[in-house]
């Protein structure tokens, strides 16, 4: 009898575990649910990158001779959630069990256990070993330390893969080379052209579903050129292997106007979808090094992306979930203003990054950290409201990469379990790192007054309003040893303007 093995949508490998001993007879069920699409308001791009991958890679599974059960979203007889697909499924073929492989986010791994209950017939959920630390792993290096840290766990794993080794010592005598990634881009840098791909037929039929069903979700659907087969995704990575890995270490950090990749690989979506693998894009990175033809700060910079925060983040999701998605430890309160879905805001570098994400569903971690995270924090917005942002609008983003890093990293809310310090800066740094300032309304240079940057204003208010909450951090006491020294009407000044400004800001939930 045939074995039913389900693959989701951010399933597309070959080597998943579900596929590893997929035998004559097997069927590969994959299904295209409005639940999914719905259960936040999916960026129009993730959805149809996701989509076509998914449509790709069932038509390679079948021209490899593996018969593939496949249901789109818009079959008339399509229910809409992934259960009940299931179950239409299980009774189309009667199979003597279901195989899956665990999935990313909670909620779905609660109804893959309830379907042990509800179906008929033995389902088997396998370990999702396409990351390089599986669970128990994590759990043991968490146990018993007070404060995660991303630096040591990740120095374990490169013991443990052996990436960037001589033997037991690091190449090149050093862990980290992180101190010659935070160079500004010199004007007189320019990133390389970068490839796109046609649209084909499949592609384009996706959109026009996505149009159709869609059309009103945050985001644009123009110049739809990303990858979608795994064929394409290796040419991707070889590209920026070649052309922008040399300089991606240096400038990782930089943000120019008009230039939203700069030399960033662009592949997080293809990795945490599937199409390619965390393994072999390091064993690639780690080549062009051993060739000496990219520098060890970008590739070791790159690697650690990968199998340190990448690892580590998802490692911190399941260890503390259900409950972490509830933290808030700084009661941030206020509502996520209507300018991040419309752009609308004279703050530059957020008008920047925001239109963006709108046409392409991509920032770099430093537009999502230190301009919208940075935002975000000293202003005091709702974690959940954050989380329900960066979820919909990146099409790199699941529940488990994306929560620990709005909780965590991007708005302290879990109180410091794995961020040292709130990553709070005024607007000093933007402008240091960007050319966004010279294009504002706003001055940089003005700490109050007529033409102050909010980032200055909300700058101190935050660090006044959550004196007894981080007073105690060691790595504040020189920020809370400043304010302390600065003159009380300048502090008063600062805050009052902090306050008509975030009272000033439009919140009607809308969008």
């Amino acid at each position: 009898m045939a074995c039913l093995r389900l693959v989701l949508g951010d399933q597309l490998s070959r080597e998943l575990s579900a596929l590893r001993d997929l035998a004559e007879g097997d069927i590969v069920f994959m299904c295209e649910v409005a639940d999914e699409a719905n259960y936040v308001r999916h960026h129009q791009r993730k959805i149809a990158f996701l989509f076509s991958a998914m449509r790709h890679f069932a038509g390679d599974l079948r021209g490899r001779g593996v018969t593939v059960d496949y249901v789109t979203l818009d079959d008339e007889a399509n229910t809409g959630s992934f259960t009940d697909e299931l179950k239409r499924a299980v009774a189309r073929h009667g199979p003597t069990s279901v195989v899956v492989t665990e999935p990313g986010e909670w909620r779905v791994l609660q109804m893959m256990k309830d379907w042990r209950e509800t179906l008929d017939v033995e389902v088997e959920i396998r370990p999702d070993d396409r990351f390089l630390c599986d669970h128990g792993t994590f759990d043991a290096w968490a146990e018993g330390r007070k404060e995660l840290r991303m630096e040591y766990f990740y120095r374990e794993m490169r013991r443990r893969t052996g990436f960037l080794m001589e033997g037991d010592e690091p190449v090149e005598g050093k862990w980290n080379f992180d101190h010659q990634n935070r160079e500004p881009l010199k004007a007189r840098i320019t990133p390389p052209e970068r490839p796109t791909y046609a649209v084909d037929a499949t592609t384009r039929d996706v959109l026009d579903l996505v149009r159709s069903r869609f059309g009103n979700h945050f985001g644009t659907l123009d110049d739809f050129d990303y990858p979608v087969t795994r064929r394409q995704a290796l040419h991707y990575l070889r590209w920026f292997l070649n052309e922008a890995m040399p300089e991606f270490g240096t400038y990782q950090d930089a943000m120019r106007q008009g230039s939203p990749l700069l030399f960033h690989s662009h592949i997080s979506a293809l990795i945490n979808c599937g199409l390619l693998d965390p393994r072999e894009v390091c064993d690639r990175a780690e080549d062009v090094y051993r060739e000496g033809n990219a520098p060890i700060n970008a590739v070791e910079g790159f690697i650690r992306q990968i199998i340190g925060w990448r690892e580590f983040i998802r490692g911190v999701y399941w260890r503390e979930m259900p409950d972490y998605a509830a933290s808030n430890a700084l009661d941030a309160r206020r509502k996520l203003p209507d300018f991040f879905w419309t752009g609308d805001t004279e703050l530059n570098c957020l008008r920047q990054s925001i239109a963006e994400v709108r046409a392409s569903a991509y920032n770099h971690h430093i537009q999502r950290l230190m301009v919208i995270g940075n935002f975000c924090l000293l202003a005091g917005f709702d974690p959940a409201e954050v989380q329900e942002w960066y979820l919909t609008v990146y099409h790199d983003a699941y529940e488990w990469v994306e929560m620990p890093n709005v909780v965590g990293m991007i708005l302290y809310a879990d109180g410091g379990l794995f961020a040292s310090k709130p990553y709070a800066a005024s607007a000093n740094y933007i402008d240091k790192m960007s050319d966004y300032c010279g294009h504002c309304v706003y001055s940089p240079k003005t700490k109050t007054g007529e033409g102050a940057c909010p980032f200055n204003l909300l700058y101190w208010d935050f660090i006044a309003r959550n004196r007894a909450r981080l007073k105690g951090n060691p790595r504040l006491n020189r920020t809370y040893a400043t304010l302390d020294r600065m003159n009380e009407d300048k502090v008063a000044t600062a805050r009052r303007e902090a306050r008509a400004f975030l009272d000033g800001l439009v919140a009607t939930g809308d969008y």
